[in-house]
């Protein structure tokens, strides 16, 4: 049976790439993002694979278009059975050199705009005691790194928002599931696209993954969704375990590598970014889910694969933990 899906920041990166996994299985998709002709974009390709699409322009800062987004949605697919929590912005740059409007932007977004999606979502769910959330979240959200304090914040804030509304719909004995994804680096757009005060031009921290590795496992999430969170990546299971057995040694070697690591050999952009308003608007242009790291990126994560079988992912994780500490201590005393 057909299903009724919502993706928030879904004109580009992991959310267009989801939205095409969803229309191969002939969904009907609603499409937010505030920028027009990424989302006609995205529409066409939902379109193309089989799905049925509904774009609809939303700034996710603002409840009151999320609300409206919602309600339209439902009237025009019918009754919400997935909302996917994906659209977030970001400032690349040293804290101090963060201005407080921006860093309330990036909150408003990536963090309150999933507040509002899930607020959406189970005001709908709810009476009929059926549905699935989906958090998009990312290893950051449990490991912060330098010069991404804002996204780290919201990311971090996500994950205690999730886990108090996950107690009361277990206390209330629903039947609403909600789940996080938390994934690795991502060749998105973002990169290009984000507001960056940095000298060069920002990079994901490899081992960098391409959007479709992200979104089979946004998938799978919504589809087995009784999971509190599924990790995408080995490099996502070493960072979370590496900073709860070693979180010290951990800080001192993000001091020594993190800028670098964040800052590849590019040119720095034109530095104006999508903080305020979308990009792809101002320009006409449609980014699609692929960044400019192709050549660096995995196409698949065996990690990501053997979590969606649980009787491996407690061998894999012991496996991964002990090799991530192995590297973690050659690199200290490196």
């Amino acid at each position: 049976m057909s299903q009724t899906v919502v993706i928030t920041g879904a004109s580009a990166g992991v959310g267009r790439a989801t939205a095409r996994l969803f229309a191969r299985r002939g969904a009907r998709i609603a499409l937010l993002a505030p920028g027009e002709s990424g989302l006609r974009a995205a529409a066409a390709d939902v379109e193309r694979l089989g799905g049925r699409a509904l774009a609809l322009p939303t700034d996710v800062a603002d409840h009151q278009q999320v609300e409206k987004a919602a309600e339209t949605a439902e009237a025009e697919l019918g009754p919400i059975d997935v909302w996917i929590n994906v659209a977030f912005t970001s400032v690349f740059s040293p804290f101090a050199e963060i201005t407080p409007d921006e860093y309330q932007r990036v909150t408003d977004v990536t963090y309150l705009g999933r507040v509002h999606g899930t607020r959406a979502a189970l005001s709908r769910m709810r009476p009929r005691d059926n549905g699935t959330i989906v958090q998009v979240g990312s290893a950051l959200g449990d490991r912060s790194i330098p010069l991404q304090s804002a996204y780290c914040g919201a990311k971090h804030a996500v994950n205690g928002f999730t886990s108090a509304v996950r107690t009361e719909l277990l206390h209330d004995n629903s039947r609403v599931r909600i789940t996080v994804v938390q994934l690795p680096a991502v060749n998105t757009p973002q990169f290009s696209w984000v507001l960056s005060r940095l000298p060069h031009h920002p990079q994901p921290v490899p081992p960098i993954y391409q959007p479709e590795v992200a979104a089979r496992s946004i998938v799978y999430a919504a589809d087995h969704p009784g999971r509190k969170q599924y990790y995408v990546g080995a490099s996502t299971v070493a960072t979370i375990w590496a900073n709860r057995f070693a979180p010290a040694l951990l800080d001192r070697y993000l001091a020594r590598t993190g800028y670098s690591a964040q800052q590849s050999d590019r040119a720095p952009g034109s530095g104006r970014g999508n903080l305020w308003q979308p990009l792809d608007d101002a320009r006409g242009d449609d980014y699609g889910a692929h960044g400019i790291f192709d050549t660096e990126a995995h196409t698949r994560s065996l990690q990501a694969g053997a979590a969606h079988h649980p009787a491996l992912t407690t061998g894999t994780a012991l496996g991964v933990l002990a090799a991530a500490g192995w590297g973690w201590r050659r690199r200290a005393r490196g």
